[in-house]
């Protein structure tokens, strides 16, 4: 994909708001197909952008869409080449692979306060960095992991101390033993602290006599129970959420002086939802967290800067970008809970197309996680009978 400029428009405001004589100026910038790649701006379309006002927030949110976007136009093609060899019930769980196939190079791009984000190594990695060493959400795919190391050593003089997982898929786990081997040294011969949901742990570890699905050096060995769990790092709350979504060990972070939060795959604004019925995830659970990420967002003005937020893949975002995901998340649960409601089966559903009007945004037709595989995660989420939910109070 390319990024192309389709019209720029001036924006009318009110006399009270008029501080400057310099008209103001509106980017419509979408996304063209790959062969347009090439196309360049008109003579009069570089005066207009020449006369626009770009403030460092603006700056940071198009550096963030122009690297995704042209790290995502090899993935995209490729994707769209592969024949989808799993049936509707397959675990989501090679959908991370497929996304993060043809990444290109990683690149860390500064949000606010100490927390920056590092794209490419597969699920977004947060990185905050200050005097006291690093901290990372997330570690991205096990094959980036040399590269995740360049990448982040010079932020700090300090080491890695912490790891903050937040859920157990590969894209964002992958990297947790070579990674980890940065940090610093401690008695249980692990090099970082490795903090996560108890049910993280519990799916990348196994019962004594059978083989684990990651390596023992990759599990986390700081885990949490309850609601949260909070640190000071860097002269910084850190605050862990536990938040049950696309599986039930979810965690949402906080970076409370920043004023960045890290939300894991909840808020993926590249996709519809992977949930996970398998590992406790629900469309309900979603929309909860979805709900969530709405009330601790503060924008700054008119939605735009304030509370800025990294989303499991993705470009980095706002609170009108969180609003709406959350609508399309809200809008498709209830359509296909009103087709339940009436008698619809399965196969009615995924004939009526709940989702069509947001299938040119979010849509798949293959791969490992495609939209008519979202509509029947959906449709059993919400046909399941709930079961009672066991309280917990918070370590």
């Amino acid at each position: 994909m390319a990024i192309t400029l389709v019209q720029a428009h001036k924006v009318m405001h009110p006399p009270q708001f008029v501080n400057s004589r310099r008209p103001k100026y509106a980017l419509d910038i979408r996304f063209a197909p790959v062969h347009h790649r090439r196309q360049k701006l008109t003579h009069s379309m570089m005066k207009i952008m020449q006369g626009l006002v770009f403030t460092p927030r603006l700056t940071r949110m198009l550096s963030s869409i122009v690297l995704l976007s042209t790290m995502g136009a090899a993935g995209l093609a490729a994707s769209r080449a592969i024949q989808n060899r799993g049936g509707q019930n397959a675990t989501p769980t090679g959908a991370t692979q497929e996304r993060n196939a043809n990444q290109g190079e990683l690149h860390l791009l500064h949000v606010q306060g100490k927390v920056s984000m590092l794209v490419g190594a597969g699920g977004n990695i947060t990185v905050q960095a200050g005097d006291e060493g690093i901290l990372l959400v997330d570690t991205g795919l096990a094959a980036m992991s040399d590269r995740v190391i360049e990448a982040i050593r010079p932020l700090s003089k300090k080491p890695l101390m912490y790891i903050i997982n937040t859920d157990d898929r590969d894209d964002h786990v992958g990297g947790n033993e070579n990674v980890g081997k940065i940090g610093r040294p401690l008695s249980r011969n692990m090099g970082v602290d490795i903090i996560s949901f108890v049910t993280v742990m519990d799916r990348m570890s196994a019962p004594t006599g059978q083989t684990a699905p990651t390596p023992e050096a990759a599990w986390p060995n700081d885990t949490y129970s309850g609601v949260q769990k909070n640190l000071h790092f860097n002269d910084e709350t850190v605050q862990v959420f536990h938040q049950a979504g696309t599986t039930d060990g979810n965690s949402i972070v906080l970076f409370r002086s920043s004023d960045v939060i890290s939300t894991g795959d909840i808020f993926d604004p590249t996709q519809y939802p992977i949930i996970d019925l398998k590992s406790g995830g629900s469309i309900q659970a979603v929309l909860e967290g979805l709900n969530r990420l709405k009330r601790m967002v503060v924008p700054a003005n008119h939605m735009e800067g304030g509370t800025m937020v990294i989303p499991g893949h993705g470009r980095l975002c706002e609170a009108a970008d969180v609003a709406i995901y959350q609508q399309m998340v809200t809008i498709v649960r209830d359509r296909i809970q009103n087709m339940i409601k009436s008698g619809m089966t399965l196969e009615q559903v995924i004939e009526a197309k709940p989702t069509q009007d947001y299938d040119p945004v979010y849509g798949r037709t293959a791969g490992n996680w495609t939209t008519n595989m979202f509509v029947e995660a959906v449709y059993r989420s919400l046909s399941a009978k709930p079961e009672p939910r066991a309280t917990s109070r918070g370590n």
